[in-house]
């Protein structure tokens, strides 16, 4: 992230969380802090309990970041609150002896500049121009037999190991996440989501509920979709919509994503109907 001043965006924010039609509990959990630039979803793993636990065992340690002077003061505080969850998380599996976890996606921005960081299958897109693009890359066994040429990406959907991650918080001793980055650019969406939506709905789908409305709209619209495929998983998706001016910014170009180590004036709500 560019830490040169600029003009700051204003943000529409949707979300919605949902425990979808199969499982007991949800184990999602979401952050809205727009007024400090930060975003985020996860998705907790290790069972009913367990996985609820790890997933706001992380959105409890991101509440600790607040209002940064740089894009680079943001992205250390993302950091450091992260590491922190993690070690509350690794020593909580050693007092249960219990296998537990959480995906997390969250988005960053500073001024004109946006940063994403994930670990494990959790989401995050761009919707820019009438266009989409997945910024960030599953981490999936699946998924890294794809890039290395071994499935075809249609093989992968079908895989019955497609839901294996090699990356969560609170699984290795140290947190591992990827980070994009680039500039914001009037009118750009993210849509940060849990793989409840993406199990059900494909990406022009996404694309197409973003640009029908607003944020909120949008995220009703996804979970309206997912309800009536089945939503077999817990489905959480938060929609931000930014604002910043004329000015004109080419399309990020595809690039491998940076590794990294992990490094609201609104309430969050849960659907349960």
């Amino acid at each position: 992230m560019n830490d040169a001043p600029q003009a700051a965006c204003d943000f529409e924010t949707g979300w919605i969380s949902h425990t979808g039609k199969v499982r007991a509990a949800n184990e999602d959990n979401f952050l809205l802090r727009p007024e400090f630039g930060l975003w985020a979803v996860a998705d907790g793993m290790g069972g009913h309990e367990n996985g609820a636990l790890a997933s706001a065992t992380v959105v409890a340690a991101l509440e600790s970041v607040g209002a940064a002077a740089s894009a680079s003061e943001l992205l250390a505080m993302l950091e450091t609150s992260v590491i922190e969850a993690n070690a509350t998380l690794r020593a909580e599996i050693r007092r249960r002896g219990a296998t537990m976890g959480a995906t997390l996606v969250a988005l960053l921005i500073h001024r004109q500049h946006f940063a994403c960081l994930w670990s494990g299958d959790s989401r995050v897109y761009l919707v820019r121009a009438g266009r989409i693009a997945q910024l960030s890359r599953d981490h999936t066994e699946v998924q890294d037999m794809v890039d290395i040429g071994l499935l075809s990406a249609e093989e992968a959907c079908r895989s019955p190991r497609r839901h294996v991650i090699t990356h969560a918080i609170g699984v290795h001793e140290r947190p591992e996440l990827d980070l994009e980055n680039g500039e914001i650019a009037d009118g750009d969406a993210f849509v940060l989501c849990s793989d409840g939506l993406t199990e059900h709905v494909g990406d022009a789908e996404i694309l197409q509920a973003v640009e029908a409305g607003g944020a909120q709209a949008a995220c009703d619209a996804l979970l309206a979709l997912t309800l009536a495929r089945g939503a077999h998983d817990n489905v959480t998706v938060v929609v931000v919509r930014c604002r910043r001016g004329a000015e004109r910014t080419r399309w990020m170009p595809n690039r491998p994503a940076r590794k990294g180590v992990a490094p609201a004036d609104d309430t969050p709500r849960s659907a349960t109907s």
